[in-house]
């Protein structure tokens, strides 16, 4: 009787553990299921991909922070990561100016590919009376595309990216819509605090060295005077520049702002010849080294922009 109970045990302890082996292999198979891959372009599309995703999926950034992103070109390693990934993530075609051309040599027939900035009407492009006078620019007759810069076009990029993500992988559709919410909670308290700041201003005009901030000008009734076009390297004419220091002497300007990742010096010629400083005002195309090592992110960015922005309103 006793050696039936011990055997009877034993058989009992046999199953139990075969069927915590059968649930913990279970588990492991529904948590190592394969995580959708995207790739997204530059850092705002990152940074928004990565808040929808969560840890749904794992989100590669294309274009290193620190690298101006206008001029910049996919290697071949490149194109084979777009080309492996389930969903690519760009801004617009009139940003990313080479996605066209590699989406068309790539096998994309199970790439998910998101416009960020469809459905937003785009502004015409600011051209530079450089490019005029040449009678050329990549950029001529065409669209702005710096729609990232306005808290309220954000969300519509982040809604369609969602959207997309919610295609590409359904299981994760209800986890997809909660991330998006939150972020576009968050972008709606920026859009207020901007809003807030903006309505008290003395002033209502501010002078950029590109022309990336005319979304933002737009949403919070401000004007842009921008030294150069939408193309940050490209320098003003002995003519434009003399215009520029006639008319910010006018209006009294003491604020020229600059962007980190490219060169400042057109911007402090300008502020020599009117006696203004030079600021930083970051138009978001990437995280500076500097930024990365404070932790800041998109969010942040944007609220030391408009710390700068209020030396020129207030």
């Amino acid at each position: 009787m006793k050696r039936l109970l011990v055997l009877l045990v034993i058989f009992l302890l046999m199953v139990s553990g075969c069927s915590n082996t059968a649930s913990t292999k279970s588990e492991k198979t529904s948590e190592g299921s394969k995580k959708l891959q995207i790739v997204t372009t530059f850092y705002p599309m990152y940074y928004f991909a990565k808040k929808v995703a969560g840890n749904s999926a794992n989100v590669e950034l294309l274009i290193p922070n620190g690298v101006e992103p206008h001029d910049w070109e996919p290697t071949a390693k490149d194109m084979a990561k777009i080309q492996d990934a389930d969903v690519f993530i760009y801004n617009s075609q009139y940003f990313e100016l080479w996605t066209e051309k590699v989406l068309k040599s790539i096998n994309d027939t199970n790439l998910k590919v998101v416009e960020a900035s469809n459905g937003i009407k785009l502004m015409d492009a600011l051209e530079s009376e450089d490019e005029e006078e040449h009678g050329h620019s990549e950029h001529s007759s065409s669209k702005d595309p710096h729609v990232w810069l306005s808290p309220v076009l954000a969300q519509q990029e982040v809604n369609n990216i969602a959207k997309a993500l919610e295609q590409a992988d359904p299981q994760n559709k209800d986890q997809f819509q909660k991330n998006a919410e939150a972020l576009n909670g968050d972008l709606a308290d920026l859009d207020h605090l901007y809003k807030e700041t903006i309505d008290k201003a003395k002033r209502k005009e501010f002078v950029t060295q590109h022309a990336a901030f005319g979304y933002l000008a737009k949403q919070y009734g401000l004007t842009q005077i921008p030294i150069a076009g939408l193309s940050p390297d490209v320098e003003p004419t002995l003519g434009k520049l003399t215009e520029l220091t006639e008319l910010t002497k006018k209006k009294n300007i003491k604020v020229i702002y600059f962007e980190e990742m490219t060169s400042s010096k057109v911007a402090e010629t300008l502020a020599k010849e009117i006696g203004a400083k030079t600021e930083v005002f970051n138009p978001l195309e990437g995280l500076t080294k500097e930024e990365q090592q404070q932790g800041l992110d998109y969010i942040g960015v944007m609220k030391k922009n408009l710390d700068a922005l209020k030396l020129s309103l207030f």
